[in-house]
């Protein structure tokens, strides 16, 4: 299945695995928009969209600064509920790239899954 045309990446421009993404899509003729969530906020309901599809686990980014830095209490027992709180107060915290195009919903960058989502 092919996405369409034109997809929203969500992220923030400073990432530079997010980079990588949106240089992969220009590369390729990919016309997409560019969602900055630190910079203008997730629309109610899409991280809990997103969380519905996919799980919470596979979009909070336990790897980064951001989440290192949080005091021990928020990091642990963390659950759907907790984990989507804590992405909204921290954006830096959802795992980059989110890209949507239609009913598909890719996270991280990787050339070969974009590649085969965009064959």
């Amino acid at each position: 299945m092919h996405l369409p045309a034109s997809p929203t990446i969500h992220g923030i421009p400073n990432c530079d695995t997010m980079k990588k993404a949106r240089a992969w899509l220009e590369a390729r003729g990919v016309a997409h928009a560019f969602h900055d969530y630190r910079r203008d906020g997730l629309p109610p309901g899409l991280l809990e969209g997103w969380v519905a599809r996919l799980g919470w686990e596979v979009l909070l980014n336990r790897a980064g600064t951001t989440f290192r830095k949080l005091p021990e209490t928020a990091r642990e027992g963390l659950d759907e509920a907790r984990a989507i709180e804590l992405m909204r107060a921290h954006p830096a915290l959802i795992k980059r790239p989110v890209l949507v195009a239609g009913d598909r919903l890719l996270v991280g960058f990787k050339p070969e899954t974009y590649a085969a989502a965009f064959g």
